[in-house]
């Protein structure tokens, strides 16, 4: 184990190469760029024996990871934005032919108008593909999820691919400690991956050919059981992890000060490290309040947030995107999540963040005095200024 000064950007890359990847997809967006030049780096230096493949869109990089995939190939790509948009109609087959493809995305807003400032917006539109996503709060978290996501998109119950996303930015570009774990720890948690239901060079075989409605409902019906089991799953390779490298992050959903609270707030992504500070600040004049960071968002861990709901009365959903529903997205999925459950608090969703915009401590401070005040209802834009009394930033 070695302590490194890197990027969230570089702890993508260290990973990808850390887990012996043997195809990489490569085509350039901002801020996603930096992930496939340093992979490009390793590969032209010798240190990452792989093959490194320069395409002409984003669509044409999954699709290389597709390919490769189906014949038994680890890989890897990244992107970000309007080249995850571009992606979409094969982020289905990825998902739909059990390829376990894993994929850096640099959470940015997307156009119009053009942004580089983080946003989830990219990444929740593309929640339904059959992806497995996850969120990451530091560019440790980063290189810790990738390693793990190998292990869980490979384990013969899963073969689902997965996104492990980090905020533009805030951790694609800033710096920080990352203890790097050695390659012989490694190789000892993620072993090489073991073809199953791959194409052989010579041997007849189809993949994801036509089918009929007599049999394409079982296909839907696999995936989604493989996604039932994930949760399951990851527990256990994330315990794995922990044993081996003496890291945490905390599960599906990582609670913080939940015990007693009369309010809880649910976060994702870098925002929930300021929101464990302004917890702290509310607990120092003691107001009961705690943090619930959500790190697995697909598939979505409805037994998780059915037991937070017995912990507290009110639970506030911050969102860092608008997908036009009844409220924000995570906040529609933990209002569903604990509807069939035994405790019913209020939730209420707020929007906060949305095209990089900095979500401060008084945005949260604000939302949590609304929570513990029962006001509120539908999606709150915490992003105005009328609503905090602050001038954006620009």
């Amino acid at each position: 184990m070695t302590l490194q000064v890197m990027s969230g950007n570089s702890a993508q890359s260290y990973a990808a190469a850390l887990a012996r990847v043997h195809v990489i997809a490569a085509y350039p967006i901002t801020p996603q760029t930096t992930i496939v030049e340093k992979l490009a780096d390793l590969v032209a230096g010798g240190e990452l024996p792989a093959q490194f493949v320069k395409v002409e869109s984003e669509h044409s990089a999954l699709q290389v990871c597709v390919s490769a995939s189906a014949l038994g190939a680890r890989t890897y790509t990244a992107t970000s934005s309007q080249g995850l948009l571009l992606m979409h109609e094969l982020l289905h087959w990825a998902a739909g032919l059990r390829t376990p493809i894993v994929m850096g995305v640099v959470n940015r807003a997307v156009a119009p108008p053009w942004s580089l400032g983080a946003d989830h917006t990219d990444t929740m539109s593309q929640r339904d593909t059959g992806w497995i996503q996850f969120y990451a709060e530091s560019n440790q978290e980063v290189l810790d999820t990738v390693l793990q996501a190998y292990r869980l998109a490979e384990d013969p119950a899963i073969r689902l691919p997965v996104m492990v996303t980090e905020d533009s930015f805030y951790l694609s570009h800033t710096v920080e400690p990352v203890e790097v774990p050695s390659q012989v720890d490694v190789d000892a948690f993620l072993p090489a991956r073991e073809a199953r239901a791959v194409l052989t060079p010579g041997v007849a075989a189809r993949l994801g050919s036509f089918t009929g409605p007599d049999h394409y409902v079982e296909f839907r019906h696999e995936v989604a059981q493989a996604m039932g089991r994930v949760p399951q799953v990851y527990r256990q390779v994330e315990e794995d992890y922990r044993v081996r490298m003496h890291r945490y992050h905390g599960g599906p959903v990582a609670l913080y000060r939940v015990d007693d609270a009369d309010a809880v707030l649910v976060t994702m992504g870098t925002m929930s490290t300021t929101a464990r500070t302004v917890v702290d600040e509310l607990r120092a004049e003691g107001r009961k309040v705690g943090l619930a960071k959500l790190r697995l968002f697909r598939p979505f861990p409805v037994a998780e947030f059915r037991e937070l709901a017995g912990l507290a009365d009110r639970i506030g959903v911050v969102d860092r995107s608008c997908t036009f529903g009844a409220e924000g997205p995570a906040a529609t999925e933990v209002a569903a999540a604990i509807y069939a459950g035994p405790h019913h608090p209020w939730v209420a969703s707020y929007l906060v963040g949305l095209g990089g915009r900095e979500v401060t401590p008084q945005h949260l401070r604000t939302i949590y005095e609304r929570l513990l005040g029962n006001e509120g209802a539908g999606p709150r834009w915490m992003d105005l200024p009328q609503e905090t009394g602050e001038v954006p930033h620009g």
